[in-house]
């Protein structure tokens, strides 16, 4: 069967893509990937790395920039590069940035500042006890503790039994008997964490860079830090 000129993908022309405000941001990536590999893209468009948000449609996906990260090339930058945001991709105008964490009581505890060197809130990493991983809490002015934990593990005492009963059945126990770090046993994915105040779910992120910010009093730049820091 011969194929004619018509059967070539041709090059689809695309608008260009917009700045997203960064404190209107629900779900977010931490990417260099600006339009990524579609059944209507052969391959996948690169720029700065930044703070994405996933937009457009399921043939031509764009991820949207709201917040951009730091480079070695930044002169006087507060922080190690990958640990700081601009509000543009000239580095002009600081958002935020983490401090390098401080032991504190046995806890790794990142502090999240503003543009100003106001402080923002805090990251908690706390140290895991057998047979749970480390888990994490947000502390930010004015609001209740936030804590993030595992998906199976979060909730009330019920929903911990129910989801606990359910993995063993079904065989998925590598994340309740590994009290170790790393992505999810046999997914290549990062583990997936919910973020609960006051018992309600605020926040969701699987692995380090995919998060959901479910409720407006979250301030982003809390959840860009995590997205920043790693679960690690």
């Amino acid at each position: 069967m011969a194929f004619g000129r018509g059967s070539k993908t041709r090059t689809v022309e695309e608008p260009p893509i917009e700045q997203v405000a960064w404190d209107t941001v629900r779900k977010f990536v931490v990417s260099p990937v600006v339009r990524p590999e579609s059944p209507k893209r052969s391959r996948a468009v690169l720029d700065k790395p930044a703070v994405r948000v996933p937009m457009g449609t399921k043939l031509l996906p764009v991820l949207a920039p709201c917040a951009y990260l730091g480079s070695s090339s930044v002169p006087q930058s507060p922080s190690r590069p990958e640990f700081t945001l601009y509000e543009d991709p000239g580095a002009l105008r600081l958002l935020c940035y983490v401090e390098e964490p401080q032991e504190v009581d046995g806890e790794q505890h990142y502090v999240v500042r503003d543009g100003q060197g106001q402080t923002v809130g805090t990251l908690r990493r706390i140290p895991p006890k057998r047979p749970f991983k480390h888990t994490w809490r947000i502390e930010q002015p004015g609001r209740p503790e936030i804590v993030g934990r595992n998906e199976w593990a979060s909730g009330s005492a019920k929903e911990v039994a129910g989801r606990a009963a359910g993995r063993f059945v079904t065989g998925i126990v590598d994340d309740l008997l590994n009290p170790g770090d790393g992505d999810t046993p046999g997914t290549g994915k990062g583990r997936k964490l919910e973020w609960r105040a006051d018992d309600k779910v605020v926040m969701t992120s699987e692995g380090s860079n995919e998060v959901h910010v479910r409720v407006d009093w979250v301030d982003r730049r809390l959840a860009f830090a995590f997205a920043l820091v790693g679960d690690k």
